[in-house]
């Protein structure tokens, strides 16, 4: 059946929805053949614009997806033909060519190899060549769906700070001449864990927004959400990418509940855990199995923070948490991958597990150290701390530092009533 013409208003709605959700494969599609992500992003828009043109007039296409990539990849094979009769020309007259056609796409298989367009895509936009803001910008770009100026508004930062970053991405990538492929052996750890970063930074940024006026970008944490489900079915023998994968779902779980009728936040002991999507928690559940059933070894750091998560998810009631557990997981991730936040959640576990005079001690251990200077949690925890042990001046102290060290207005609202909440002496 011939597709019947479609009301520009409702083509329009229909060409959006399906450029977000088939973009990272029209893009991945593309640069498999042109070797190059700025290229096959441009060609992507092409075939966007096709769309406007054709489809109110047309109708939406039954698989509107294959059509934007059929149009897309007809504009990259033009592409090369051009540079091939180009650079044909040149030759009969003599000159050399400096530009070469790109190899092939049909390469020879690899038993070795993850034969995915959309993971080779993954991993060019997070090539450590790229500084971590590139790797963000630019995977919310073209992986994520985002608009320029989508992005900026969820960072906060001027939308041509965003536009920049993700110009002089592409041209490093294509200066570099970084290949369009997945790693092998062990170049492909290494580049994992820079992809399994750039999406938790993504995730922990909606999450937990570093400024601004709202706690939660729950945009964010669904892009992040949604690359590393992803991910996990292209790399199903990875436990760190189920690991991760866990913790979003158990972490995306509790987003109902962390957030108040006026957008304040609630802590987790005062969250009506009734809230907590159980759906989520159950996906969590399997993607954690997942991840021990993968593992050789001891887990990875992304797995025992699920673990952790899961520690949670499990307490129907706050009281029922299982703390010493926590505190002992905290512990080994701490071996598996010291650092000082590492180090704060597990003081926070340890006090809850054994008091807050045993979680202050590991908390002052920590107040020297240069990475945590301007963090604000730890002053929050250490007044958290502090106000249990009723020393409430020195307790009203850190509360005022972590509420000066904040850029979140939600989160300083919060401090400052726990500030007010100390009793006077």
């Amino acid at each position: 059946m011939e597709p019947q013409p479609t009301p520009a208003p409702t083509a329009a709605h229909a060409i959006e929805t399906v450029f977000r959700l088939e973009s990272p494969r029209v893009i991945a599609g593309v640069a498999r053949i042109v070797r190059d992500v700025g290229i096959a992003e441009e060609l992507a828009q092409d075939a966007l614009v096709a769309a406007l043109e054709q489809w109110p007039r047309d109708g939406v296409p039954d698989n509107p997806g294959a059509w934007l990539m059929a149009t897309a990849r007809h504009r990259a094979v033009d592409l090369i033909r051009r540079r091939e009769t180009y650079a044909r020309k040149l030759r009969e007259i003599g000159r050399d060519l400096s530009l070469s056609a790109p190899p092939p796409y049909d390469e020879p298989a690899d038993p070795d190899d993850i034969d995915d367009d959309l993971l080779r895509l993954v991993f060019t936009a997070c090539h450590p060549v790229l500084s971590p803001e590139a790797r963000t910008a630019l995977t919310l770009r073209l992986l994520g769906g985002l608009s320029t100026a989508e992005i900026a508004r969820a960072y906060l930062v001027p939308e041509p700070t965003i536009a920049q970053r993700i110009v002089r991405a592409k041209r490093t990538l294509a200066k570099k001449n970084v290949a369009f492929e997945v790693p092998y052996g062990p170049d492909r750890e290494a580049r994992l864990g820079s992809v399994l970063d750039v999406i938790y930074l993504i995730f922990n940024e909606g999450y937990a927004a570093t400024a601004g006026d709202d706690l939660l970008r729950p945009g964010l944490c669904e892009d992040a959400l949604r690359l590393a489900r992803v991910l996990s079915a292209l790399m199903p023998k990875e436990p760190e990418v189920h690991g991760l994968t866990a913790l979003l779902e158990f972490q995306a779980s509790r987003t109902a509940a962390r957030t108040g009728p006026d957008g304040e936040p609630v802590l987790l002991k005062d969250q009506n855990r009734r809230r907590w999507n159980r759906m989520l928690i159950a996906r969590g559940i399997r993607a954690l199995d997942r991840a021990g059933a993968t593992a050789s070894g001891a887990p990875g750091p992304y797995a025992l923070q699920a673990a952790i998560a899961a520690c949670h998810a499990h307490a129907y009631h706050y009281e029922e948490t299982d703390w010493r557990a926590i505190a002992t997981l905290y512990g080994l991730l701490a071996a598996r991958a010291p650092s000082p936040v590492v180090e704060l959640n597990r003081a926070v576990a340890v006090s809850m597990a054994d008091g807050p005079a045993e979680g202050l001690k590991l908390v002052d251990a920590l107040t020297a150290e240069p990475a945590l200077r301007d963090y604000h949690l730890l002053p929050s925890v250490r007044g958290d701390l502090l106000a249990r042990l009723g020393r409430a001046a020195e307790a009203r102290a850190e509360f005022e530092r972590a509420s000066a060290l904040t850029r979140n207005e939600r989160e300083r609202q919060l401090l400052l009533s726990k500030l007010h909440s100390l009793p006077v002496h």
